[in-house]
């Protein structure tokens, strides 16, 4: 990447980024977020549960008023940070997500994350994800093939993929990068195959100058992410499926901040055939609607 690239890209902050994290998803839900769906009998049941386990640790840990204020004046900081998507897909989303697609027997998901994009240029079968001429990275081919439970071929299916950069920041989210850096929609070919051309994503940390930071850092925890692929991948008639891949040899793969790495997830990356970078082959496996 060039000089000035960097530079704006380390000017990046936790609350523009969550101000653009908060904006997508509402527009993506509406401001309401589907609550008219929701029976009474159901908000009911779910908030009083909820308040009752904060009320459980508030008498388990005899929780101060000090701590109360300060818990207070956080939930403030995350609000007016827009870091609320960002905190619920760190530390909520993947139990979500598992209870979402448990008895499924299609391909295993994982977490979106705030960072998706929809309408991503669509590409042909065997493309190269856009990004900048000087990006950084090792070259990576990512290829494989959709079927459906059953083993038949999903001809044409959709497979959208976005990913961080080597610095681990975002296009869309982290200023000097074009719009659709390392973002695509791969239509695959009729036997269901694709082929994307791209870089090996590095491992990151979250954003930690704003108000989720100051969580991590008075917890004492750690910030960072695994490399990972982000992938949606659909057709009709079929179930879509939510998930990311993982790079062997991460040193985060086992304390993942977002808890979202799975053993069936895990890539398995070897010498590109071609003589540049790397290569690895997943196969999408899709249950019918």
């Amino acid at each position: 990447m060039t000089d000035q690239n960097t530079t704006d890209e380390s000017q990046a902050r936790a609350a523009d980024s969550g101000a653009g994290a908060t904006a997508a998803f509402q527009s993506k839900t509406g401001q309401g977020a589907g609550l008219e769906d929701v029976t009474p009998e159901r908000v009911s049941t779910l908030a009083t549960e909820v308040l009752a386990a904060v009320h459980d640790t508030i008498r388990r840990h005899k929780v101060t008023y000090a701590e109360y204020d300060a818990l207070k004046a956080w939930l403030i900081s995350v609000g007016e940070d827009g870091e609320w998507p960002l905190f619920l897909d760190v530390w909520v989303e993947h139990v979500v997500e598992e209870v979402a697609n448990e008895g499924r027997e299609c391909t295993k998901g994982s977490i979106e994350g705030p960072y998706y994009v929809p309408d991503a240029p669509a590409l042909p079968a065997d493309a190269k994800l856009p990004m900048r001429e000087d990006e950084s990275g090792t070259p990576l081919l990512f290829q494989g093939q959709v079927t459906r439970v059953g083993g038949d071929v999903v001809a044409g299916a959709k497979v959208e993929i976005w990913q961080a950069d080597a610095l681990g920041f975002y296009s869309q989210y982290a200023p000097g990068i074009p719009e659709w850096n390392l973002r695509g929609t791969v239509i695959a070919d009729d036997e269901g195959r694709y082929r994307i051309h791209t870089l090996q994503p590095a491992p990151y940390q979250i954003p930690t100058d704003g108000s989720c930071g100051k969580l991590i850092a008075a917890a004492g925890w750690h910030a960072w992410r695994p490399a990972h692929l982000h992938l949606k991948v659909s057709a009709p008639d079929h179930r879509l499926i939510t998930t990311q891949l993982y790079f062997p040899g991460d040193p985060h793969n086992e304390d993942d901040i977002a808890s979202a790495v799975k053993p069936e997830l895990m890539l398995d990356i070897e010498p590109a055939e071609s003589g540049e970078g790397e290569q690895t082959t997943y196969n999408f496996v899709l249950d019918p609607a």
